[in-house]
């Protein structure tokens, strides 16, 4: 689950074991793909974005080698939520991945990063009039339609414009994905897919819409996935409707399985790739389909980490805080789900662990990442990493209190770049205007 867990707290010699792209030199503390993550400190300063380029290609190839594993090979497209990054998306382009995306600024940045059109899936519960034109003019792979409602305005869009739209139907199939609620997306009250007890009806009227090319269903139950058993409840209910369809006489020949497998954040118990597609085969791979899907968490998640600095130590009758300059407005994850990240000095420890509170210095009770989490002593200055911040950390940052985005660093093969700088503090009003009334 992405909230707090009841899994005892792993110490660092743990959680560095079950993250290979991560080490401890005596002298320079913590590293990141063999780069000591000091010396990113010590070149851009902190709070700071340091993604490994080598684990983000390890993690894609060992996804498609899973699958192969199994006698398949889905078509993958990598989850632009998850991390929009152009670096991000030109390394899963050079590794053959598409793109799935929800929003016409995603769509044009997985354009922006060579990525063709007809690799890219487009998702989304509420796309306007104005994305589907966009859809349609780029000539993008495959569009998810999400209701009945929005099939409709597809089609009439299509017609205008006088180019089919490659149409899959996103299904809801009314499963628990056992997720964090904010992120489960497959139960009969979520607003996302058809239900499944509408979704006949609704497939065979695509079916015979003109502007419609209909080729199949998708579905996605959620986020952060741990529980195999749901997510192959899922398959099932899926490949039954598929036979059903094709019983009807309605041709069916793509099944999209979504993405959201989980990853392990605090030593809990996840689902193995492979095990995963162990699970697909077993359910979906006897439909003689196309298949697609759209992982993004599990391919970038471990690979980055967010870097701070401790601005003070304060201490209060009962309680100690580290006060980080990294705040909520940067990993916004443990204010919005609770979730759970892990933490590690970057410096070698120096004294033994004790309970501590980690906030940031955003004017808001919400703005921690830890409660009671067990660290060495820290002073002022001293470097923290906290893990696994790849998905769903930089993309959801804001500038809230006025606090500039962050720079973003690159690393692979023991090199490292900046790939976005620091914003600069101007560019935070550089779009305002004041009413010429004003004087």
């Amino acid at each position: 689950m992405d909230a707090m867990v009841s899994v005892p707290e792993p110490d660092p010699a743990e959680l560095r074991a079950t993250r290979p792209h991560l080490g401890i030199d005596p002298v320079a503390g913590l590293t990141l793909e063999d780069v000591p993550l000091a010396a990113i400190a010590r070149s851009f300063g902190t709070p700071a974005w340091v993604y490994g380029a080598g684990t983000m290609r390890a993690r894609a190839r060992a996804f498609r080698a899973a699958f192969a594993a199994c006698g398949l090979a889905p078509d993958i497209h990598f989850a632009v939520k998850a991390n929009d990054h152009q670096a991000v998306l030109r390394l899963f382009a050079a590794e053959g991945l598409g793109a799935d995306v929800v929003s016409g600024g995603e769509l044009a940045r997985a354009r922006a990063a060579g990525m063709a059109a007809t690799d890219i899936v487009f998702s989304g519960v509420g796309k306007t009039v104005a994305e589907l034109d966009r859809a349609l003019a780029e000539g993008v792979g495959q569009i998810n339609v999400e209701s009945a409602e929005e099939l409709e305005m597809l089609a009439a869009r299509a017609r205008a414009a006088g180019r089919p739209a490659p149409v899959v139907l996103r299904v809801n199939p009314d499963v628990d994905a056992a997720t964090h609620a904010k992120i489960t997306t497959g139960r009969a009250e979520n607003k996302f897919g058809i239900a499944l007890a509408e979704a006949e009806t609704v497939y065979a009227r695509a079916a015979r819409l003109e502007g419609i090319t209909l080729r199949g269903l998708a579905f996605h139950i959620g986020s952060q996935i741990t529980d195999l058993a749901a997510f192959r409840a899922a398959c099932t209910r899926i490949a039954d409707l598929a036979r059903a369809l094709r019983g009807r006489g309605l041709a069916l020949d793509t099944v999209d399985f979504g993405g959201g497998l989980g990853i392990s954040y605090r030593g809990e118990a996840v689902v193995g790739v492979d095990a995963y597609a162990g699970a697909i085969a077993a359910t979906l791979g006897g439909l003689g389909v196309r298949l697609k899907t759209e992982p993004g968490r599990w391919l970038v998640g471990p690979a980055g980490v967010l870097l701070a600095a401790v601005v003070l130590v304060k201490e209060t009758p009962g309680r100690r805080f580290v006060v980080l300059d990294a705040a909520m407005n940067d990993l916004l994850r443990p204010a919005l789900y609770e979730a759970w990240h892990a933490m590690l000095p970057v410096a070698p420890a120096r004294g033994p662990a004790g309970p501590v509170d980690v906030v940031g210095p955003v004017c808001e009770s919400a703005d921690r990442f830890a409660v009671g989490r067990m660290l060495p002593p820290l002073g002022p200055g001293a470097l923290v990493a906290i893990l696994d911040a790849g998905a769903y950390g930089a993309v959801m940052s804001s500038t809230y209190n006025s606090r500039p985005l962050l720079p973003v660093v690159m690393i692979e093969r023991g090199r490292f770049a900046l790939v976005r700088a620091r914003q600069p503090e101007e560019a935070l009003w550089a779009g305002e205007r004041v009413p010429e009334w004003f004087g």
